[in-house]
This record gives structure tokens, sequence and C-alpha cells, in this order.
């Protein structure tokens, strides 16, 4: 499915409301002047909502997208999209990119 690619600015949540922001993204393709995200790079997330055991399974803790775009590629990895799928650690829900770039669409 067709969507934009993520740049470091876009804004990512996990499900529970926490921010989650790339630890790796690649410097050498620019989006809006920021650099590109792949599906390679896991993210970070700080201020999940989810209460620990035994209450919940959380908070989350890392990201990580699942699928990307299948025709885009920056370093020979796929570029993670907006409407990609992704997966929190420990919790298994996905995380969602509310904000991103909009003059870059990959499919």
């Amino acid at each position: 499915m067709p969507g934009p690619l993520l740049h470091v600015g876009a804004t990512v949540l996990c499900a529970h409301g926490g921010q989650a922001v790339p630890l790796s993204p690649n410097p050498r393709v620019l989006l809006s002047g920021q650099p590109a995200v792949t599906i390679a790079s896991p993210y970070s997330i700080a201020g999940c909502a989810l209460p620990p055991p035994p209450s919940g399974n959380g908070p989350c803790v890392t990201g990580q997208w699942l699928t990307g775009a299948a025709r885009v590629q920056i370093a020979g990895q796929p570029a993670a999209l907006q409407t990609g799928a992704s997966i929190c650690a420990p919790t298994g829900t996905p995380m969602m990119a509310t904000l991103t770039q909009t003059r870059v669409l990959g499919m």
C-alpha cells in the first residue's frame, strides 16, 4: 500500500501514546532536510502509558517496522512507510506514524 516515507522528524507513537524515535536513521538520504528511516532502524519508545505487570504487559520500550516500501530502498533496505506494519516490544502492539513529510511517497 503506498504511503509517505518516514524521516527523523516524523511523529511516531506506540498504541498507548509513547513517543518513538528512530535509533539509526540513514544520514545520506534526506527527506524534507532530515535523515530518512529504513525498516532496519529500531525505535526507542518513551512515555508509554501501559502499566507494567501485573496490571498490564507494558510499557512499550522498543519498536520495529516489519514492512516497508517494495520499490524504494535506502542503502539496500526498504524505506519505512507510514502505512507499513510495525510492532512494539514487549507488548506486541503496533506503532503509528501520525505526522510525516508529504512530498515523497513510496509503495
